[in-house]
């Protein structure tokens, strides 16, 4: 009695799942360029992002260490440069125009960070979760649309002696209409912070407001349960959750003040007597005005490592509160 197996009489697919053409087992890389192509990537999976690097290293990691070069060296921008040493690092601490500079790059510092974060969050409370808050909005967020250079030609002319400004005070009768707003320093500083915190509010008012936005409800609703609300609200739930948007803001407005250039450029050219100078400023007035190559490019490397510095102790200091 013979037995007829079912099994061996079945045809296999050429393309069944797990065999090859002639019934063997598929390699799990496949085959032709395709599987070259993923057996590549798998071992080497840094290739995914080697064009951005280059990139990045051509556009920035190059430049700044021809800087580094550049600021051992004596060079006008036409002779070959020349290797002077810490020359140009010793002259820093001997120039006093610079320690004005640093000076007035602090006061910034201060108040571009304190200022426009404070009051753009000020805003963003207050207008959010009310009927028309966004038409509330709107005014703060206009000023962030113009450039810094058009915001410090119409500010020079409203600050300056016989200026808008002045001219108000004096009209109204009130005292201070002859203020040299631009003229005299640490004032002339002051003065173009709050144009700056002007324009920056709006774009940090915006962002505070997507950070109430991702906030969930549960939190809120029930704090309003216990009978929190107003200060008590604010303080104990809405900005602990907040503290992510909170480092994004604070550290954006950190690196933008320390490179502030534009404004100050355009209203006093860091003047007058270089009394209004941020290190930004210094820096290319010893560049492309004195010609002074490699005095410049070391002021910029200080700025380019203070920055760098900051923004990693803050950096670091907000992780260790979130992990805390």
């Amino acid at each position: 009695m013979t037995t007829h197996n079912a099994t061996a009489d079945r045809p296999v697919k050429a393309g069944a799942r797990g065999t090859g053409p002639s019934g063997g087992r598929r390699r799990p890389g496949g085959s032709g360029r395709a599987g070259a192509g993923f057996a590549l990537h798998g071992r080497f999976p840094h290739l995914y992002a080697s064009p951005a690097v280059l990139f990045v290293a051509v556009l920035l990691y190059l430049p700044f260490l021809w800087t580094v070069y550049l600021s051992f060296t004596a060079y006008d921008g036409l002779a070959s440069p020349e290797f002077t040493g810490v020359d140009n690092y010793r002259r820093l601490f001997e120039d006093d125009a610079l320690l004005v500079s640093i000076r007035n790059t602090l006061l910034w510092v201060a108040g571009t960070v304190v200022l426009p974060v404070g009051l753009g969050l000020l805003v963003a409370v207050l207008s959010y979760d009310i009927k028309g808050g966004a038409w509330f909005r709107l005014p703060f967020l206009l000023p962030y649309a113009m450039s810094g250079a058009g915001l410090g030609v119409i500010w020079g002319f409203i600050l300056q002696p016989d200026g808008m400004a002045n001219q108000i005070l004096t009209f109204l009768g009130m005292p201070g209409g002859d203020t040299a707003f631009l003229q005299d320093g640490p004032l002339n500083t002051v003065a173009m912070i709050v144009v700056w915190t002007w324009q920056q509010l709006g774009v940090n008012m915006l962002l505070f407001v997507v950070g109430l936005q991702s906030i969930p409800r549960g939190p809120i609703e029930a704090a309003r349960i216990d009978g929190a609300s107003g200060w008590s609200m604010f303080r104990h739930v809405i900005w602990p959750l907040m503290r992510p948007i909170t480092t994004v803001v604070f550290g954006l407005a950190l690196v933008a003040s320390l490179k502030t250039f534009d404004i100050v450029w355009v209203m006093t050219q860091g003047g007058p007597g270089r009394s209004s100078e941020t290190l930004a400023v210094t820096m290319y007035r010893e560049v492309f005005v004195a010609g002074s190559y490699g005095y410049g490019s070391a002021i910029a490397v200080v700025l380019t490592t203070v920055t760098g510095l900051a923004s990693y102790v803050y950096l670091r200091h907000q992780a260790g509160k979130e992990n805390s």
